[in-house]
């Protein structure tokens, strides 16, 4: 069966490193593309400056909201996007901490 467009899900995410390098990026699948940051499987601004640690993010039904969105939070200066983050997330903690950890024991790791 074909997806519609209404099976969709896109995201507005923000990565931080510890030192508190912000990184704002957009992907369909949030899942996949944090597991990517926090393993170094993306070369590129979350490798080079270990932006591990998922401190924000934002679901949008349509690409182009989702694309506008991002492109606006770029824009902000870095105060303004902590602010945002703050509303969800007042002390930076990383929303996908445990997102992994069933697949790491199944792999006894």
């Amino acid at each position: 069966m074909k997806k519609s467009y209404l099976d969709y899900k896109f995201y507005v995410y923000i990565m931080a490193s510890i030192s508190g390098v912000l990184y704002v990026g957009i992907t369909n699948s949030l899942y996949s593309r944090v597991y990517q940051h926090k393993h170094n499987l993306v070369d590129g601004f979350t490798k080079k400056y270990k932006c591990h640690k998922l401190v924000y993010y934002e679901e949008y039904q349509y690409v182009t909201d989702a694309i506008a969105r991002e492109k606006q939070i770029k824009k902000w200066n870095r105060k303004k996007k902590e602010d945002l983050i703050k509303t969800k997330n007042l002390y930076f903690n990383d929303l996908a901490r445990d997102w992994y950890k069933e697949k790491m024991k199944n792999k006894n790791i």
